[in-house]
């Protein structure tokens, strides 16, 4: 059903007249005739009759109207919404992101662009958990963009490097390597570890920089976020290797450099390959890989 027909239809039934309907449309007599002849033909019913020069709805025409006016306003104000969501200059973001991406990165990078003269009216729609977490959102189109790890090479799942991540380590306060400002991860080795759980986008970084070392760590408890596993270090379960993130000088612990060479911990934009993305989606995306060199979490404190 023609959607352009129905607008006439609607409209023809509201005025009964053809050359006023005509005319409000912008279209020609002969345009709108046709438009509600196609329609009927494909109902099966006359919605109009004429009585000398007037035309007039008939019962199959009221009884239609009633359906197709509240119907018709539901999907202008639907296309209205989705318009206005999408809009560069008022529309919606809806953005992920990792824990340790909340305390700086994401709101420092949401208010800058916000700053921008022309997108003071956008709105964000702030989502937080683990990489597992925001990559299953992302697939389930419940975010648009998130920032996370990247755990696997998922060829759903467009990766782009967004920003490097300090990695430090933390030991409790009365620990005997608190005393140290670097320490090695071979001097780790000897001690219980406070690890990041399996749904971590930071556990297989962690497993690799350890395993690379031949270091097999022994485990004392799993957390899934780092205010948990500051908690745990500081009431002395074990050591932890983690983002150097603000919190953690509201903590019992000493915070200490990684005395090794180690891969970089990078941080990725992440957005659905065969998504399109909205004009205001598309214009924060553009913002943050342009911008991405201001970004090191490091020199955002």
């Amino acid at each position: 059903m023609n959607f352009r027909h129905l607008e006439y239809f609607i409209k023809l039934a509201e005025n009964e007249h053809m050359r006023l309907t005509a005319e409000q449309l912008n279209t020609s007599q002969p345009n709108l005739s046709h438009a509600i002849s196609v329609l009927e033909k494909e109902l099966g019913v006359a919605l109009f009759e004429k009585k000398g020069r007037n035309i007039y709805l008939t019962s199959y025409g009221k009884l239609f109207y009633e359906y197709v006016s509240p119907g018709l306003n539901k999907l202008y104000s639907g296309k209205q919404m989705l318009q206005e969501l999408a809009s560069p200059e008022t529309g919606q973001i809806q953005l992920g992101f990792i824990y340790t991406m909340g305390s700086v990165l994401t709101p420092t990078l949401a208010k800058q662009f916000l700053a921008v003269p022309g997108n003071e009216q956008i709105h964000f729609r702030f989502s937080q958990g683990n990489s597992c977490d925001m990559l299953q959102q992302l697939k389930s189109d419940t975010l648009d963009i998130a920032i996370c790890s990247k755990i696997d090479d998922d060829p759903e799942v467009q990766f782009d490097s967004l920003t490097e991540q300090k990695i430090v380590v933390v030991v409790p306060e009365n620990h005997p390597l608190s005393s140290k400002k670097s320490v090695s991860l071979d001097e780790l080795a000897a001690y219980p570890f406070v690890y990041y759980n399996q749904q971590s986008g930071l556990r297989p970084y962690i497993d690799e920089i350890l395993h690379a070392k031949n270091i097999q760590p022994t485990i004392a408890c799993e957390v899934e976020e780092d205010h948990s596993m500051l908690g745990f270090v500081g009431s002395d379960y074990g050591v932890a290797i983690m983002p150097d993130i603000p919190s953690i000088s509201a903590y019992p612990v000493k915070k200490l450099r990684i005395a090794d060479i180690i891969p970089a911990r990078h941080i990725y934009l992440a957005t659905r390959k065969n998504k399109k993305k909205t004009p205001v989606v598309q214009k924060f995306y553009n913002y943050c890989l342009e911008n991405k060199e201001t970004l090191r979490t490091d020199t955002l404190k």
